[in-house]
């Protein structure tokens, strides 16, 4: 059997209507879509058509979607809310579960103003606490609060449509990990981001949403608005072809969600009969192809090798740092074991065949390499 790559989280091919889209827009869309001539013309058209189609799906208006990259999605959205209301403080509320790119863009903020971040607690489910969002938001010296849609990590959905903030605070949805899979909340936000890896789009495009109305300050240098890609010049082509994945993917959610999420229950199953091994996150009110456990007396490391070794691609250590395969903040968080853990995230193309050679081989695996440190 074929290599399997199991880190869909980190990475995933272009669905396919994303890259049948990507090759007709490459010949038509490379030109500046903000220049006045007729090949600018045409960019601009494409460019407003994935505006239009991603607006659709996410059930926004087409003048709250802006594209950019998937870092610089993040930065703008949370950092935006909180310079806008830097009159009103400069203190940041982030759940201690979020996106080490939303925690290390709201530090850097807070330091430059004066200010400070306050993390928000979770359960041993890594679920924020919605109550504590609320109150850490109430005292007027707040800029912005934080809360993703799902966690990149241990999958669990976050409470993000249930905070009603007080006092005009504006929230933030980190859809990054999720967008395609889960919905945006109808009300209770002001801005949000997606990363099109998510649903199968090219990894150079995210999308920024700020809704209207929203009091919303560029934090860098440039003009004051939100521009596609920061006012650099757009990715026409990728933006196209985000979209085209992005109505892909939901018209065909309920089937490939649903496939993976019975594969995932299958590898949590096993995994939790292993001994000495945690199974993290919410059973049931998570992402439908993320699963996360931890083996004790084993590093992470040597379970990805030797998985590796046997065929399967998965992923370890922090989620969001997993090159230095330093110990998971979210883990931390949770309470839960930090060391040996492995990510495993189906692709949208993952098949029954794959899941199962790798569940023959892992309590195996486990095994062996616990008896190679004398257990």
């Amino acid at each position: 059997m074929a290599h399997a790559h199991l880190d869909a989280a980190a990475g995933a091919p272009l669905h396919p209507a994303a890259r049948e889209v990507l090759d007709a827009a490459l010949a038509r869309g490379y030109a500046d879509p903000r220049a006045l001539h007729g090949l600018g013309r045409d960019a601009r058209l494409l460019l407003d058509n994935a505006r239009e189609a991603v607006a659709d799906a996410l059930a926004v208006r087409r003048d709250e979607v802006w594209f950019t990259g998937p870092l610089d999605a993040v930065q703008r959205g949370l950092l935006g809310l909180a310079e806008a209301r830097l009159h009103r403080g400069a203190r940041l509320v982030v759940p201690s579960v979020e996106h080490a790119h939303v925690r290390h863009a709201a530090r850097w903020w807070a330091d430059r103003h004066g200010g400070q971040v306050h993390e928000v607690g979770v359960d041993s489910w890594g679920r924020a606490y919605d109550g504590d969002l609320v109150e850490s938001a109430i005292g007027g010296d707040v800029a912005a609060v934080a809360c993703q849609l799902a966690n990149h990590e241990v999958g669990t959905i976050q409470p993000a449509g249930q905070v009603e903030l007080p006092d005009g605070v504006p929230l933030f949805v980190d859809g990054s990990a999720s967008l395609g899979m889960i919905d945006l909340p109808e009300t209770g936000w002001s801005a949000a981001a997606g990363h099109a890896t998510s649903w199968g789009g090219p990894g150079s495009v995210g999308v920024l949403v700020v809704r209207r109305g929203t009091r919303w300050s560029n934090p860098f240098p440039g003009d004051p608005e939100p521009q596609d890609f920061g006012g650099a010049l757009p990715d026409v082509a990728g933006s196209l072809a985000a979209a085209a994945a992005l109505q892909a993917t939901l018209a065909e959610r309920a089937e490939v969600d649903g496939r993976r999420r019975r594969l995932v229950d299958r590898i949590r199953e096993v995994a939790a009969a292993l001994p000495d091994t945690e199974v993290v996150g919410d059973p049931v009110e998570r992402l439908p192809h993320l699963v996360t456990f931890s083996c004790l007396y084993l590093s992470g490391e040597a379970l990805v090798r030797e998985l590796d070794r046997a065929g399967f691609g998965v992923a370890s250590g922090s989620a969001c740092t997993a090159s230095t395969l330093e110990p998971s903040h979210v883990l931390a968080a949770m309470g839960a074991l930090t060391h040996g853990n492995v990510r495993i995230s189906l692709g949208r193309d993952v098949t029954e065949q794959q899941v199962e050679a790798l569940l023959a081989v892992l309590p195996e695996i486990v095994g062996r390499l616990r008896s190679e440190v004398g257990l």
